[in-house]
């Protein structure tokens, strides 16, 4: 059974299922899922606790079978932990962990919680997801995206008695504070709870938040690109620096840039091949946030913009490896600037 992420807490409150599986890749929001389980399994008298971490193909999984089997010697109930950092359990995990989705139907001495990371659409359709979604919970925990950070930041403030104040200042503090902690929800709750110790309850100023919050934000390369199909020219200039100065490598950087301006290009001849777009686009397997963004793209740009941007991501992917290139720089990150600020204005105007 498929419940979403902010619903898990009234589904534990209707009933403890002796079945939970997690999967997603933020550190922060996957803890509170799984502390809320674990909190709800103590009130329900799983007192004891195992846990096993699934590490490498040749993990043993006779001591998680026998741990599902047996019943605790010091307690009633027991909370039995699987965590598979890979989110490949492998053949005879595979049949380990279908064996122990179906023994978790009726069992009320042993709640299961199995602890994954995103997994891809063709994982979740495995024999092993499968079952463990068909006889227990699975919640898929998505990251918080940009947009819905600021939402998120005051959410977070107002249950620790904090807001800012009201109208475009607010506003412009949630946006201030977005900025400094975005990809990073981990560093953007402690940032809430170190104004919790600064700040008693009430309103927040920008001037408290600026001083307080520290620039912890982390930066995707492949988010960038979606930043520059967006046409987001000021977030694109602060996510480079940032990608700059965390070391990031300027042809990964280039890779999921250019991967994007590729898709473009490709999706642009199979409609003038005939293809309707929504067709092009799942061939080219594009979907979620891109797809949006070419859907509404792809119409208004014209082919021979598309071929330029094409040409500079050859040169650019020159330059990052050491190439030199008539009318462009030297310095692979500023190529890289000029070549993602010509592909966001452009998408900008449309």
């Amino acid at each position: 059974m498929q419940v979403a992420a902010p619903q898990l807490a009234a589904q534990l409150q209707r009933g403890l299922r002796s079945l939970y599986t997690l999967h997603g890749d933020d550190p922060l929001l996957v803890q509170e899922a799984a502390d809320a389980i674990r909190a709800a399994a103590r009130a329900q008298g799983h007192t004891e606790r195992t846990v096993h971490t699934v590490a490498g193909a040749h993990f043993d999984w006779s001591g998680v079978l026998a741990s599902g089997a047996s019943l605790s010697l010091f307690a009633d109930r027991q909370l039995i932990e699987v965590r598979i950092p890979s989110g490949k359990p492998g053949k005879d995990g595979s049949q380990a962990l279908q064996q122990l989705a179906e023994s978790a139907d009726g069992n009320d001495s042993t709640l299961l919680l199995v602890l994954l990371p995103r997994l891809d659409m063709a994982t979740q359709k495995s024999a092993w997801f499968a079952a463990l979604d068909a006889h227990g919970v699975t919640v898929k925990i998505d990251p918080v995206d940009r947009k819905a950070l600021p939402a998120w930041i005051a959410q977070r403030l107002q249950a620790q008695g904090q807001r800012v104040v009201a109208g475009d200042e607010g506003q412009r503090t949630l946006q201030f504070f977005a900025d400094r902690v975005e990809g990073n929800l981990l560093a953007a709750h402690q940032e809430i709870q170190k104004l919790a110790l600064l700040h008693p309850p009430g309103e927040l100023g920008f001037a408290q938040v600026e001083a307080a919050v520290l620039n912890v934000a982390r930066y995707d390369a492949f988010k960038l690109a979606e930043s520059v199909l967006g046409g987001q020219v000021h977030r694109v200039q602060r996510m480079l620096d940032g990608l700059r100065a965390e070391g990031e490598t300027p042809v990964l950087v280039h890779y999921a840039l250019a991967e994007d301006i590729r898709t473009l290009n490709r999706v642009r001849a199979a409609m003038d091949d005939g293809r309707p777009l929504p067709v092009a686009l799942r061939e080219s397997r594009v979907w979620g946030v891109r797809e949006k963004l070419m859907e509404r793209l792809l119409p208004l740009l014209p082919p021979a913009t598309l071929a330029r941007w094409l040409d500079d991501a050859h040169v650019v992917d020159g330059i990052a490896k050491g190439l030199k290139s008539p009318g462009w720089p030297a310095d692979p990150w500023l190529a890289l600037h000029q070549l993602a600020m010509k592909v966001a204005q452009g998408c900008a105007l449309r």
